[in-house]
């Protein structure tokens, strides 16, 4: 018997798609702007996860550019039909519009770290779409929308037969199932001669839950159960809230457990918000007498730790909160954990080979760009988090810059940066070539009301600094290394502003910690940066 304790896929890691194949249990989640593309974890046990992969090549030119915030690939479905797998996702490039302008894309593998297949466009309805492979037929499933005056941005739940080969409709669209509330996320799994319909209801927030439908028939009507299989919405409380978005999948002995998303708020004086973004846990399944599936534990919260009977023994216990490494880049993308906004469709600008042992980047647009960013950075998985990092470089106008980050999006960011001020007592005139000007170190806090200078401190021209933050629940404190002493940069700032909560605009990710370099000019100026290490502690 094997405890696993939720979330088991920690920090930004939502909507997962979790399947088994053999001894294996893999799955999948969104990537939204971020590269690499749809992160894959495996286990054999339910309870221990590791990296496995990510789809290569998922987005056609390797570059989600101009894309908002919060788009991108929005939850991407893994299956298995026995020789290979398939992923179907949408790429959403319009967030809080009536029209998600989006495409749905369908790619396959024989390993999920192997080549995945050119993604060929489907049927795109909406986003959310799974697939369902039945007696050698291949269905897809999705939610639409209807964009018109009037019309309801959810509504309701479609089914398409795909041909395998050519991916081309097969026959009408299905309506299987419309509700008065918001239903997204389906997937379809085949039982005791019914079709069930896990879907996705109440939207991400804290009204999130799993609501399962059948029918004796693939293309419906559909019937809704009249409770919910999963939610945290009724009770503040839970530990794990906004608990939605499921999959049900079956263990080599029949047992029934179910993935979905949550996530674990802290309190601030706005309200619970979530610093770590939506997570991936499981619930363990039972069927009641009338064939409807229950959490084993009864009612529908959440549990944060689960029994697994069937485990077999982990080869290694639970990874413990460590440092973790810089690792090197790659010609599709960068190596796990480290990830980077928007696209790796040219790698120039992050060079690892040139300063042996430092990671070298070249700096391009600002930190509010929806194009090229220099940022290369690593989930915050736990609400306790130490980071550093050491800084070479020799900005000589303010508008080259390099430094730590601590990153949600475009409008909410904390950044400790090396870069160029004024002479003292000089007031700030543009670029003012003809002035030697000081080597600074600048504290930023950004958000939706723009930037506030918290400190600016004189450095030494070209001296190598280790830049670092403490983050603590709520808060987050910059510092600097000095002879083996830590001295205070700033004062104590407002971490949960870096949440899905903060603000009124749809937001879907999580916080991340990194290194980042700008040059708003000629893209010439570089920053070295070494000994990078994220701690982070439940």
């Amino acid at each position: 018997m094997t405890l696993l304790h939720n979330p088991v896929v920690r920090g930004f890691a939502p909507d997962p798609s979790m399947i088994r194949v053999g001894d294996w249990y893999y799955v999948a989640t969104s990537s939204f702007e971020w590269f690499p593309t749809i992160p894959i974890h495996r286990s054999r046990d339910l309870a221990h996860w590791e990296y496995a992969g990510h789809v290569r090549g998922a987005v056609p030119g390797n570059s989600l550019a101009g894309v908002p915030d919060s788009g991108g690939i929005w939850a991407p479905s893994l299956s298995w039909d026995g020789e290979r797998f398939w992923m179907v996702y949408a790429i959403v490039r319009s967030v809080g519009t009536p029209y998600f302008d989006l495409d749905v894309w369908i790619t396959t593998a024989t390993d999920v770290d192997g080549a995945w297949t050119e993604p060929r466009r489907v049927a795109s309805h909406g986003f959310d779409p799974a697939l369902f492979h039945h007696k050698g037929r291949l269905w897809l499933v999705n939610m639409q929308t209807d964009h018109r005056p009037g019309g309801r941005r959810f509504d309701g739940i479609v089914l398409t037969e795909l041909d395998r080969d050519t991916l081309a409709p097969v026959g009408e669209t299905h309506l299987l199932l419309q509700h008065d509330q918001l239903i997204e996320g389906p997937k379809l799994l085949e039982r005791d001669g019914w079709f069930y319909l896990l879907l996705a209801e109440g939207g991400t927030g804290t009204a999130h839950g799993v609501r399962v439908a059948r029918s004796r028939s693939l293309t419906g009507p559909y019937a809704l159960d009249s409770l919910s299989l999963l939610t945290s919405r009724d009770d503040l409380s839970q530990p794990l809230q906004k608990a939605g978005h499921g999959e049900l999948l079956t263990t080599p002995r029949g047992d029934w457990f179910l993935s979905h998303l949550a996530s674990r708020p802290i309190k601030t004086e706005y309200g619970p918000h979530c610093t770590l973004g939506r997570e991936t846990a499981i619930q363990a399944v039972v069927w009641d007498p009338d064939g409807w599936p229950r959490l084993r534990q009864g009612g529908w919260h959440p549990d944060v730790d689960v029994r697994v009977d069937d485990a077999e023994e982990p080869a290694t216990s639970r990874p413990q909160a460590g440092p973790v490494p810089a690792a090197a880049a790659q010609a599709d993308g960068l190596s796990w954990p480290w990830s980077t906004l928007r696209g790796y469709a040219d790698p120039s600008w992050a060079d690892t080979t040139s300063r042996p042992g430092w990671i070298r980047l070249r700096g391009r647009h600002g930190p509010e760009s929806l194009w090229e960013q220099s940022l290369l950075a690593q989930r915050i998985t736990e609400h306790h988090a130490e980071v550093e990092v050491t800084l070479q470089a020799q900005p000589r106008t303010f508008t080259q810059a390099a430094g730590l980050i601590l990153w949600y999006d475009t409008v909410s960011y904390l950044t400790l940066d090396l870069t160029w001020a004024e002479p003292h007592g000089e007031l700030q005139r543009g670029q003012q070539w003809h002035c030697t000007g000081r080597t600074v170190l600048s504290l930023l806090a950004h958000d939706a009301d723009g930037s506030q200078q918290v400190e600016v401190r004189d450095v030494e021209p070209g001296a190598a600094l280790t830049l670092g933050a403490t983050i603590d629940g709520a808060t987050a404190r910059f510092w600097t290394l000095q002879n083996g002493q830590r001295q205070s940069m700033g004062s104590e700032l407002d971490f949960s502003h870096l949440s899905d909560d903060y603000g009124s605009r749809l937001r879907f990710t999580g916080a991340f910690a990194g290194i980042h370099a700008r040059d708003l000019v000629d893209r010439t100026f570089t920053a070295d940066f070494t000994g990078w290490r994220l701690i982070c502690q439940e």
